[in-house]
């Protein structure tokens, strides 16, 4: 099993988004921030309530409840999503889950 993002539970997202990281001084806390440039969630045929981003991998599932649309002439046009971590742990998880997520897309890495 690869890894997946999911607006809709079992939907995977096929957009790749542009992800930004950044953290804390001590490194305990950050924030991963999603940009979904016309993702297929938004698209008329599958508007529905999205209650979140789901990230889905052999592990199991961190979620995201921090998602919002960007709109362009009155239009949705991207989903911007944060995940936010509070811990090493925690971090360390996400980071297992974006190497599996660039893995399964064939996706590098890339610092600022």
């Amino acid at each position: 099993m690869g890894a997946a993002i999911q607006f809709f539970r079992g939907v995977d997202e096929p957009v790749i988004p542009d992800i930004k990281l950044t953290r804390s001084r001590d490194g305990m806390t950050g924030q991963a921030k999603f940009v979904f440039e016309e993702p297929a969630a938004l698209a008329p045929e599958t508007m529905g309530d999205i209650t979140g981003m789901f990230m889905v991998d052999e592990e199991g599932e961190l979620t995201s409840r921090d998602v919002n649309a960007r709109f362009v002439n009155g239009v949705a046009f991207a989903l911007e999503a944060t995940y936010t971590w509070k811990s090493e742990a925690d971090f360390e998880r996400f980071m297992r889950f974006a190497e599996r997520y660039a893995a399964s897309h064939d996706l590098g890495f890339s610092q600022s």
